[in-house]
Order: C-alpha cells, then sequence, then structure tokens
C-alpha cells in the first residue's frame, strides 16, 4: 500500500485517487506504531471506502518525526566529496521543522550561496527498539519513501557539525506517500535518479545509481543507530545520496530559484518540488 497523509488524515493512493482511511489509521502515528493489526484494519477499510477528491498530500511523516541521515554512503559520492569513508556510519540529524512534502516549495535560503540536491531512500520505522540485531531489521521496517537531503553546503561544512547546514525550513522533502514494507522486495536494488528542470531549459539528470551500492545496508543502519539510541515509530534514516550531487561537480553546480527537481526511486515513486528564493517565498516558517 502506499500511505498518503493529507490535510485533515490519512489515506491510502490507489488508481481511483486517495482513499480515506482515517478512521481505521487514527494517525499516522498510531498506523506505523500499530503493527500487523494496524495494516489489516486499513487493508479492510479500504473494501468499502471512497476517493476523496481534491486532496493535497503532505509529507507522508508522523507529527514529531526523527530524521537520520546518512553521510557519504555510496562510495563514489565520498571521493567526489574528497571525504573519506568511515569504518561506522557517519550520522546526522534532519530537524523535524526541516520538513515538506510533495509539491512544496524548496525555499533557497539568504545566507547560503551553496545550496545542494541529494536523492536518498528512505527507511520508515515502525516496530521500534533497542539494541536491534541485524537480523531482525524486517520487522522494524514500516515502508520505504524518498527524501531529498537537501544542503546548503557553505553552512553544512564551515563546521564538523552538519545539522545546521541541512535543517533550513523546507529542506527535507519526504514523499509521495510510504510505500509499505511487503511490497518492495529487497530496497537494496532500487534504481534511483534524480533530474533538475531549470527554466528555459530541459531536464537534465544528475544523480542515477543503485541501492544496491549502499556501504552500510539497511540491517547495519539499524543495528548501528539502535545500538546508541532508541529507535521509535515513525523514525525516518535517509539513507545516503549517489554520486553526482553539485558539491562534487566542476563548475560547482548549485540549486537556483525556479527549478524543478524530480526523485525517482524504483518501486516507490517520484518526488517533485521546485525552488525558491527566500525573497520570493515569503518569509521562512517561524
Amino acid at each position: 500500500m502506499k500511505i498518503v497523509r493529507f490535510e485533515g488524515g490519512v489515506g491510502v493512493m490507489t488508481d481511483a485517487g486517495v482513499m480515506d482511511v482515517s478512521a481505521a489509521a487514527e494517525s499516522m502515528d498510531a498506523l506505523m506504531g500499530g503493527g500487523a493489526e494496524a495494516l489489516a484494519r486499513v487493508r479492510a477499510a479500504l473494501e468499502t471506502g471512497a476517493a476523496k477528491p481534491g486532496v493535497k498530500l503532505l509529507a507522508p511523516v508522523t507529527a514529531h518525526p526523527r530524521i537520520f541521515g546518512i553521510g557519504l554512503n555510496y562510495a563514489e559520492h565520498a571521493a567526489e566529496s574528497k571525504m573519506k569513508t568511515q569504518a561506522v556510519p557517519t550520522v546526522f540529524i534532519k530537524l523535524a521543522s526541516s520538513v515538506c512534502g510533495p509539491g512544496d516549495a524548496i525555499v533557497l535560503p539568504k545566507n547560503s550561496t551553496e545550496p545542494d540536491y541529494e536523492a536518498e531512500l528512505g527507511v520508515v520505522i515502525g516496530e521500534g527498539g533497542f539494541r536491534i540485531a541485524a537480523g531482525d531489521w524486517k520487522r522494524h521496517v514500516f515502508g520505504y519513501t524518498i527524501v531529498n537531503d537537501v544542503s546548503a553546503r557553505d553552512v553544512q561544512l564551515a563546521t564538523s557539525q552538519w545539522t545546521l547546514g541541512k535543517s533550513f525550513p523546507t529542506f527535507t522533502p519526504v514523499g509521495p506517500w510510504v510505500v509499505t514494507a511487503d511490497e518492495i522486495a529487497d530496497p537494496h536494488e532500487l534504481e534511483i535518479a534524480l533530474s533538475i528542470d531549470s527554466p528555459g531549459g530541459s531536464a537534465e539528470e544528475l544523480q542515477h545509481s543503485n541501492t544496491r551500492h549502499l556501504i552500510f545496508r539497511v540491517p547495519e543502519l539499524i543495528e548501528y543507530i539502535s545500538s546508541l539510541v532508541p529507535l521509535e515509530p515513525g523514525d525516518i534514516i535517509s539513507t545516503g545520496t549517489p554520486q553526482g550531487v553539485g558539491l562534487g561537480r566542476e563548475p560547482k553546480r548549485w540549486l537556483k530559484p525556479g527549478e524543478e527537481i524530480v526523485i525517482t526511486i524504483e518501486g516507490i515513486g517520484e518526488l517533485r518540488n521546485r525552488t525558491v528564493a527566500e525573497s520570493e517565498g515569503g518569509p521562512m516558517p517561524a
């Protein structure tokens, strides 16, 4: 199932449109933490539900998502960034205030001249846990989504701490839905690509790889993070980006206002967002 969140409820994207399953799901938090029983209630609701027209999709996350970003998790991206991969995963946090949804504008802030894009597979945690064994990883995955780990490189790389440079408002587009884990046979065999359509030009593919090239795979990431911090329902592990980011190009390729970024991941779909300058997009969210 493709689980969506819209203004006023929780739904499932079907061929007929968004089916409102709010009564069965209760909330995104309850659904992601409710295990097989919660998913069974949603499937039953689909049999009698009707499509809900004209809904605006929101980021398919819980009320207070925690986003664990993974840096340098493709060898070629580490090389283009001129950084060494570590013996353990490089983990940083993206603040919940940076999340936006499909179709929302990415606001390029006034105090950064080097905004960059990063296509990533997002792993959404269902059942939480502390010190989860790698062999038990599947029991803890609710599903998969798309994340754009937008990064202000000048802010990010000014210090050794990456969180603030990756957490400007709107710097974490997520969506358009969460595909439940039963529909993805292997998260390590998915094509992943990013293209940008600039004003007056044609779409240019800038990233294209496959999740088989992840250095630290989903079982290892779940085991490592949960060995230090208990994972909770609704947490997102953004597994890292492949080569082709603006930082690694010569000349550098930074995001500009008026561009449409399209990220496609096999088996999930595509996430689209346009960029606007802070002055054009109004004030930054409070």
